[in-house]
């Protein structure tokens, strides 16, 4: 137990000062951006390549990509556009950049920064390329988010947004590192593949597809299973295709841009991910060592950012079970309760916000979010009316 815990704190130290940096990025990109640049229409070859430049950079995962790549389409981007962004959004990011070069070094994460510029160009020039028979159902409705506040509150409030958001797997992550780290032996892990390293980019493709996997939160288990002996090509591939694919994500491409979107979005993400990680493991062999270092040789930046990490956590712990039990004693509406429908959820980072901007109205007493369907139901001495403004000041559309 010592050595999982000492294992834990010192993946963290090293984690936590490149992913509060990426989260102060993601804020000032967020206010910093030009109002609707994200919405405008991409179209042909050049805008394919617009939308991947846009993309990369920017700190989504796979619940953020979703509305923002399905809201190009919207907006009147092309097939390829939005297939392009979608496939390398959720690849990389200034957070997951910082933190894939801390953990497995700079020459994988240029090359993984690389692949997702090259992933996502080929999967949208695919797309483009082969069209679409099968007229696609329309995309749901989405509301138009206001332009941000050019403010340091406002890109200060988006960086806490963007660690709340990915806090569960930030956990999950180090600790199944550390548990890796610990538990595993390196013969064990290096065994899975054989001789042949197709079998564990194999696995790698199996474990990730259907799943979620954030991109940064991810980072570490990578990291110990490299450490532990796998070769750096199924880190690459874990790294590719778990943030750009899940079920839902799937499901959405499917519904909006189309069976053969889909199939192009898909192929692309397999095949370039298993051809570009046999480039990375001939070109850059990597080698790295599990995380052992002592803690006392941690710098003070690397200690202060680790404890604000962990007490960042332990707040976004608190509130969720806060918003459990509010949510348990809202199940059963009193003859006070009012409901409203709500537009413009996509995540259940949108259910966290909007129940905090009721929940912090002197008024209301208890509040229930549901995500599906969209909806939101307060007990308090508040109207219909004043209910709906509050929906409206969070960002979102009442119904």
């Amino acid at each position: 137990m010592t050595a999982f815990l000492l294992a834990t704190w010192t993946i963290t130290l090293e984690l936590a000062p490149w992913l509060l940096l990426g989260a102060i990025i993601a804020g000032v990109l967020h206010v910093g951006l030009p109002p609707g640049f994200v919405k405008r229409a991409f179209v042909g070859r050049r805008g394919v390549l617009k939308a991947v430049a846009l993309g990369i950079p920017l700190p989504l995962c796979s619940c953020g990509v979703i509305p923002a790549g399905l809201g190009l389409k919207k907006d009147g981007a092309s097939n390829g556009a939005a297939v392009g962004f979608l496939i390398s959004t959720p690849q990389t990011g200034v957070d997951s950049v910082l933190v894939s070069a801390s953990f497995l070094g700079w020459p994988f994460a240029i090359f993984k920064l690389v692949a997702a510029g090259i992933t996502g160009l080929v999967g949208g020039w695919l797309t483009d390329a082969i069209g679409d028979a099968e007229p696609p159902s329309p995309a749901p409705s989405t509301s138009v988010a206001e332009a941000p506040p050019r403010t340091l509150g406002a890109a200060w409030t988006h960086a806490i947004e963007v660690l709340r958001s990915i806090w569960k797997w930030l956990l999950f992550g180090v600790l199944l590192s550390a548990f890796i780290t610990t538990a595993l032996p390196p013969s064990w892990l290096a065994s899975i593949g054989g001789d042949d390293p197709l079998i564990a980019l194999g696995m790698a493709l199996l474990i990730s597809i259907p799943l979620y996997v954030c991109a940064t939160a991810s980072v570490p288990i990578a990291a110990a299973l490299v450490a532990g002996g796998l070769p750096a090509g199924a880190a690459l591939v874990f790294l590719m295709a778990g943030p750009a694919t899940n079920l839902t994500t799937l499901g959405a491409v499917y519904r909006t841009l189309g069976r053969k979107a889909l199939s192009v979005y898909l192929g692309t993400i397999v095949v370039g991910s298993v051809a570009l990680a046999y480039a990375f493991d001939a070109l850059f062999p990597l080698s790295i060592t599990a995380p052992h270092q002592h803690v006392h040789e941690a710098s003070p930046l690397a200690q202060a950012s680790a404890a604000l990490l962990v007490g960042m956590m332990v707040w976004f712990a608190s509130e969720d079970v806060r918003a459990w039990f509010t949510r348990r004693t809202a199940a059963a509406p009193s003859s006070a309760s009012i409901s409203v429908g709500v537009e413009g959820m996509t995540c259940q980072s949108c259910v966290r916000k909007l129940t905090r901007v009721l929940g912090e109205d002197a008024r209301v007493k208890s509040v229930a979010v549901e995500l599906e369907p969209g909806s939101a139901t307060v007990e308090g001495k508040l109207g219909a009316s004043a209910l709906e403004a509050l929906v409206r000041a969070a960002g979102f559309v009442p119904r």
